[in-house]
């Protein structure tokens, strides 16, 4: 609990990349959350689609004894690539009920934070958000590593600038999502703020990245209140 007027804990939701799931991300953000911890907490939680098996140059984000997907590119074969151009996706509307759900019984949450297709899948909560859906109720998004849907069925969330306050952060070597699929998708939002690093396909948490982390997440911290 906050000391009377010293700023409080932020709660953040995590939303994991393709096959990954609550546990492996945890794995991954460790240094991320212990470098946060005065500033904010990460509740994680997996994505509710069960990815069936591994598949070549799908844009995964490493294969877990669990792996997880937010929504599948590929119907059929119940699989996901970013780079699909498809009209007919599966799987959304059950991964909007598991995070409306998590907003429900672990909120509330001052934001979201996603990483690979849990950031692109953000923007997309970020949208419903702006839209007015009442399920969905944050201030601000953390999205690294993020990418437009190419989905045609997507194409809905990115018709109107997305003004929730947003910082997106990529890695100028990664070659899952490349850095220009993040800046396109920061394009969709108004004043978003730019985080990039040397690295590839991960969360970056060094000096450079607090200097830009802290300040973002200080900003909606409110003082006098546990």
């Amino acid at each position: 609990m906050a000391a009377a007027g010293s700023p409080r804990v932020l709660r953040l939701l995590a939303l994991h990349g393709y096959r990954q799931d609550e546990s492996s991300f945890r794995e991954r953000t460790g240094s991320l959350r212990k470098n946060l911890r005065k500033r904010a907490e990460l509740v994680v939680i997996s994505a509710p689609l069960s990815v069936p098996e591994p598949e070549e140059g799908g844009g995964g984000d490493g294969q877990r004894e669990d792996p997880r997907g937010w929504w599948f590119s590929d119907r059929e074969k119940s699989s996901f690539n970013a780079m699909d151009e498809t009209a007919s996706c599966a799987g959304l509307e059950e991964s909007l009920d598991a995070v409306a759900k998590a907003f429900s019984e672990l909120g509330p949450f001052d934001g979201l934070l996603g990483f690979s297709q849990g950031a692109a899948f953000v923007a997309m909560l970020c949208s419903l958000k702006q839209q007015g859906d009442p399920r969905f109720q944050f201030d601000f998004a953390i999205l690294v590593a993020g990418f437009k849907s190419r989905a045609s069925e997507h194409v809905d969330f990115y018709k109107e600038p997305i003004a929730v306050p947003s910082l997106h952060v990529f890695g100028d070597t990664d070659r899952v999502i490349p850095g220009v699929m993040s800046q396109e998708l920061a394009g969709s939002f108004v004043n978003p703020v730019l985080l990039t690093h040397s690295g590839g396909h991960y969360i970056p948490v060094c000096s450079a990245e607090k200097k830009v982390y802290f300040p973002f997440l200080d900003s909606f911290r409110k003082s006098g209140d546990a």
